[in-house]
């Protein structure tokens, strides 16, 4: 966003729009992503500094994939990097959980990878809230422990059973 005088400016339109995608996920599940997450950081048990971003299915809960970074924006562009690789653009029916908060530019990346929730452990951006609402997309944040906050699409979360 450096050098960019409005947020008009870098906003994108993608071509894998995520407001019809019919997911739905487990609150349960969302509020054991950011565990699971951490528990296969492996680098981070050798640093203590590293962000992490992993894509869950929403129907099985199975975790997809998981990079660590240095940078969160880092950790999700190879999340979606690898997605590409293996042809499975876009992701339909996926969570993306990330260590840290979420921003506008996460939701944006989620937003053109065709991800319909994303899900942070700390807060959201109001810039991100926006265009979460804009676009369609559950932004769920301050997942942790027996609680978390839906700011957008909260009919995509289901109640415990």
């Amino acid at each position: 966003m450096c050098g960019k005088a409005s947020i008009g400016a870098v906003r994108t339109v993608s071509s894998h729009a995520v407001e019809h995608d019919p997911t739905h996920v487990e609150v349960l599940a969302l509020l054991r992503y950011p565990d699971l997450l951490r528990e296969r950081q492996e680098i981070f048990d050798s640093t203590g500094g590293l962000h992490a971003a992993g894509l869950f299915d929403n129907a099985t809960g199975a975790l997809l994939v998981l990079r660590e970074d240095v940078g969160r924006h880092n950790a999700v562009d190879k999340v979606v990097g690898w997605a590409l690789t293996q042809g499975r653009l876009p992701l339909a029916g996926t969570t993306l959980q990330v260590s840290g908060r979420a921003s506008f530019e996460l939701v944006q990346k989620a937003s053109m990878a065709g991800i319909p929730v994303l899900s942070a452990v700390s807060a959201p951006s109001s810039l991100a809230v926006d265009l979460a609402v804009e676009v369609g997309l559950t932004l769920v944040g301050f997942v942790r422990g027996e609680s978390l906050v839906i700011y957008s699409r909260p009919e995509r979360v289901l109640p415990p059973r």
